[in-house]
């Protein structure tokens, strides 16, 4: 049995477990959190090998969730809404498919994948893998909040949830995860489910679903103007099959926020009020 790291918000009413995305920890959500608690339990977890959670090798989403019931048995939820970014937002489908007498709903902020044969998805994904588990300079912190401050994050939070996310080092520098091996295995997974198309990775679902878009694109890094292309083009195909599937599958709801991909961050109390109403909405 693995059990992940979690942060327990506190608050009252419908639980919510909170997911981060691929490079990142619980501390994303240190904004939105703070929202949501007006109104829910709010529960947030370090998926392996990031944050303070444990790395578990193969990386594979059966046992990631498999490790989040572990870890909500242990927390004594046995049933919840989860709410996922990016990865997370992947990891929150899979635990609504595995386990329907548990998951009260998903939502899923922005977390949609392409597959291997992609345009463009090998140039992707050899960039993550360059990067994956690299130790970086003194100045990582730094950089890291002034990048977040681009898009209208505050410093401090951008700088609390970038110390979150590495290891400190007796040398001054930052280990980053996830690490190599656990980058891999979560390239693997991305890729099988992007593989399936949006359509048929939502095949078959029970629990209801929020899939949620950025409204706007991440600036182009200077030498990066090809993945804005790239990730535009692809969010164009995923808007459209999330509207034909929306409107065939009622258990479906899609939406979009004003902000980037980073909108728990950007735009907390946004994606927090999203999530209210939709919860207010489930049956039950």
């Amino acid at each position: 049995m693995t059990l992940l790291h979690a942060h327990d918000y506190g608050g009252d009413g419908p639980q919510l477990v909170l997911l981060h995305g691929y490079g990142r920890s619980h501390a994303d959500w240190d904004a939105s959190a703070a929202h949501l608690t007006a109104g829910h339990r709010v529960l947030a977890l370090d998926h392996p090998g990031h944050g303070r959670s444990p790395g578990t090798i193969p990386w594979t989403i059966p046992d990631v969730v498999r490790h989040v019931t572990d870890t909500l048995d242990a927390h004594d939820v046995p049933e919840a809404v989860l709410v996922g970014h990016s990865l997370g937002g992947l990891v929150a489908v899979e635990y609504a498919r595995a386990n329907p007498d548990r998951a009260r709903a998903a939502v899923n902020l922005d977390g949609f994948w392409w597959g291997r044969d992609y345009p463009g998805a090998e140039r992707v994904s050899e960039g993550l893998l360059a990067s994956a588990g690299a130790v970086a300079p003194p100045e990582y912190i730094e950089g890291q909040a002034a990048g977040s401050a681009r898009l209208g994050i505050p410093a401090a939070l951008a700088e609390a949830a970038a110390r979150a996310a590495a290891r400190p080092l007796p040398d001054g520098t930052w280990q980053t995860f996830p690490e190599r091996a656990a980058a891999l295995g979560i390239l693997a997974e991305l890729h099988r489910l992007g593989d399936l198309g949006v359509t048929t990775w939502l095949d078959g679902i029970e629990p209801p679903l929020l899939l949620v878009q950025a409204g706007r694109s991440l600036p182009p890094a200077p030498g990066m103007e090809w993945f804005s292309e790239f990730n535009t083009r692809f969010a164009t195909e995923v808007s459209e099959d999330l509207a034909a599937l929306s409107g065939t599958r009622p258990t479906i709801g899609v939406s979009r926020i004003d902000a980037t991909h980073l909108m728990h961050m950007e735009a907390p109390e946004a994606v927090a009020a999203l999530v209210a109403e939709f919860v207010r909405g489930l049956p039950g």
